[in-house]
């Protein structure tokens, strides 16, 4: 972990009070929220399919594109949120403004079914939504070819990843399937074992994390303006899930055509195939952040990639996957000294010296 951090010239982490440990690294945004300026991004419209499972029609996502703060823009990054968020959340702000005064252009997306693009497409997203985040990808791709010639660029725009959590899940999975839709990609306490973190969130000291997770969950997907079926208003309403798992059972496994949650669990979670070196080679160069107190998602996984990594590829100059765990932090939090507006939170500052050193 030192050398890496040596080499992008960032400090190690520490938390800073009030926000100490795990949970109140987690809540900060909810307890004492930033003032963020006015969202000033331009909206785009992105065409996705119809899902092969039938459970939704074709339709479109949401994007917001944001300009970098001065100059040029140096490469187009893609930011994914995570369950139950948005562009608008904080984290995803507060990234992207990071981002911004570091000369980049950010992309937003609202994944199907977030506001504030609920009325373009029915249904919810997933784990694993390839079929709405490559088309997403492709479209960035072409944006970041106008953006490079709107600036007098010959060559297009390097397109980098970003995701917050699920968000990081979905993005590894993309990657994972089609090979170069990214020249890079940060993930910030990304599950890659779902049933591990559904177990995690399930715990007695989480009940009150997962009470609200469902109370987000459940008011989103019956907010759909599209409706839902007999059997989800059922399921919904009448007897409420009272679990993640529960959730992904009635919803998200069968509208995304999985048999059961145990095999959307299973493949959904990248983990089996980031241990595998060859399924590794598809990922462009990839830097996983975790926390070990993480109140939500368990690092034993990334703990077991960062073993394997290291018992095979020691001397191999092109793994590209680096794994950064820190002793605090807690989920998606990495509050710390000097975080700002601009300069963002800690992890933040990580992902911009990560993207400059790809460049």
């Amino acid at each position: 972990m030192t050398q890496l951090l040596q080499q992008l010239g960032v400090a190690a982490y520490r938390q800073r009070l009030p926000w100490l440990g795990g949970d109140l690294q987690t809540l900060r945004d909810t307890l004492r929220p930033m003032r963020l300026p006015p969202d000033q991004g331009q909206p785009l419209q992105i065409p996705v399919p119809a899902l092969r499972s039938g459970a939704a029609p074709a339709g479109q996502l949401l994007a917001v594109l944001d300009q970098p703060a001065s100059g040029p823009a140096q490469a187009l990054v893609v930011l994914l949120h995570g369950l139950g968020g948005s562009s608008r959340r904080e984290g995803m702000r507060r990234l992207g403004l990071s981002l911004q005064s570091s000369g980049f252009a950010v992309l937003r997306l609202n994944l199907r079914g977030a506001d504030p693009g609920r009325h373009l497409a029915a249904g919810t997203y997933a784990a694993c939504c390839n079929s709405d985040l490559l088309p997403v990808l492709m479209r960035a791709r072409e944006l970041a070819s106008e953006l490079a010639q709107a600036a007098g660029r010959l060559q297009p725009l390097p397109l980098l990843g970003a995701g917050i959590s699920l968000g990081g899940t979905m993005l590894l999975n993309a990657a994972l399937e089609s090979a170069g839709v990214l020249d890079g990609l940060f993930c910030a306490s990304s599950p890659l074992d779902l049933a591990a973190c559904s177990a995690s969130i399930e715990r007695s000291r989480n009940r009150i994390y997962q009470r609200w997770l469902l109370q987000r969950l459940v008011r989103q997907t019956l907010a759909d303006p599209f409706g839902v079926t007999a059997t989800e208003e059922q399921l919904l309403r009448k007897t409420p899930p009272r679990s993640i798992r529960a959730f992904d059972a009635a919803i998200t496994a069968p509208r995304w055509g999985y048999d059961s949650v145990e095999e959307y669990y299973r493949c959904a979670s990248p983990l089996v195939r980031l241990l595998d070196p060859q399924a590794r080679r598809r990922l462009p160069p990839t830097l996983l952040l975790q926390a070990l107190d993480d109140p939500w998602v368990p690092a034993r996984a990334a703990q077991e990639l960062q073993r394997s990594i290291g018992a095979l590829n020691q001397s191999d100059a092109a793994e590209p996957l680096s794994i950064l765990l820190t002793a605090r932090g807690g989920h998606n939090g990495f509050h710390a000294s000097g975080d700002s507006l601009t300069a963002g939170s800690w992890s933040d500052r990580l992902a911009n010296a990560w993207y400059h050193q790809l460049l």
